[in-house]
């Protein structure tokens, strides 16, 4: 008998050029009159938007507004934990994250530690979590461990997604969105397997969603390349799709599978090792080539894909060595507890790791010679 299934999306989701002017309506919509409110936001650009941006209409429907910034030179948790402090003081009634990955994953965690509700307005199209109810695993679990607090990650109350804004990011994002989006045909593959094998729940309707928005993408890479108001739009659109996949499914199973273990495995280096990582998307998107490979799926149409908008698509792209491509690659399948995929339980050994890479174009076949 099929289960009760509780989705948990955005009330409202604007989508175009210039629709950050909406954000007073929206708050009244939302039955907010008046609020204590709380900006959450970057320490550069993205703290200028707000200034300039979002803070004169701000004027319109709060009483009271702060604005706090996470600085990126300086250690993420050590910021969070200064600012949930400090959040705690100002006790606001809505929290409203302006910025890209790492500030709304910020107003997720501060909203799902204190149960506040928050309107999410990124400020690039690098991933898609701006309308999904969750962050990194891994992110969640060391929050969690460090603050000894269960935390419940909630939907966003509204998105207002404006085009005009997320154009102007840098363009390194928007390879960034891609290569997050062509990990959606590994993802679901991956999902399936865990249904199949682990008999793990399993919608086919966000499956198909997921999938859906991916092709998008790839049918529209040449535009999307371009950049421009229609390519961002496009690419913005398809985002904010695989998030509500989540929220139907209840994780973030649709969106999220060995391909996003690969880029934990080498964030999870980089941190030991000293390395810079490439932004998440960009890993996600070169590890979707090497686990379409593994599924038997045309992993050259990814491969295709990512170059048509220029996004990485092997190690030297990435900005990484070879030798980590291939360490994360026997350590991925160890990122997520209980977290099945094509990778198994047991994950893949180094001599499998390097031949995948090189038969893949991700490493160099010269590296053969190392092993």
């Amino acid at each position: 008998m099929p289960g009760i299934n509780r989705i948990e999306m955005a009330r409202y989701v604007y989508m175009g050029p210039g629709l950050l002017k909406e954000l007073p309506e929206i708050v009244l919509k939302l039955g907010y009159e008046r609020p204590k409110l709380l900006i959450v936001t970057g320490s550069t650009k993205t703290l200028e938007i707000t200034r300039r941006r979002v803070l004169p209409l701000s004027d319109q429907f709060s009483q009271d507004v702060e604005v706090l910034s996470i600085d990126s030179n300086m250690s993420y948790l050590k910021r969070l934990r200064e600012l949930l402090s400090k959040i705690k003081g100002v006790k606001p009634d809505l929290l409203i994250g302006v910025g890209g990955g790492r500030v709304l994953d910020a107003t997720k965690i501060f909203s799902g530690l204190l149960n506040l509700p928050y309107i999410n307005i990124p400020t690039n199209a690098s991933h898609d979590g701006t309308a999904s109810p969750v962050i990194s695993s891994p992110l969640k679990s060391l929050i969690e461990v460090i603050l000894n607090t269960p935390m419940k990650i909630l939907a966003p109350e509204a998105i207002i997604a404006d085009i005009e804004i997320i154009a102007s990011a840098p363009r390194r994002s928007i390879s960034a969105g891609v290569g997050d989006m062509v990990a959606k045909f590994t993802a679901v593959k991956d999902w399936r397997l865990a249904y199949m094998i682990r008999g793990e729940e399993f919608s086919e309707y966000a499956a198909a969603l997921s999938i859906m928005s991916a092709r998008l993408v790839a049918r529209r890479a040449k535009v999307i390349g371009m950049g421009g108001l229609e390519g961002t739009a496009v690419l913005v659109k398809a985002l904010i799709g695989s998030g509500v996949a989540i929220s139907i499914a209840g994780s973030s199973r649709p969106a999220s599978g060995s391909e996003h273990l690969f880029s934990h495995a080498l964030d999870y280096l980089s941190g030991r090792r000293g390395f810079r990582p490439a932004m998440h998307g960009e890993q996600c998107g070169v590890g979707a080539i090497m686990m379409a490979k593994l599924h038997g799926i045309n992993w050259r149409r990814i491969r295709e894909v990512l170059k048509a908008v220029g996004a990485p698509v092997n190690a030297e792209e990435l900005g990484i060595e070879p030798r980590h491509i291939v360490d994360a690659l026997t350590i991925a399948h160890r990122m997520k507890a209980n977290y099945y995929t094509i990778l198994g339980e047991s994950g893949i050994t180094r001599s499998a790791a390097v031949k995948l890479a090189v038969e893949t174009g991700v490493i160099p076949s010269s590296y053969l010679n190392k092993l």
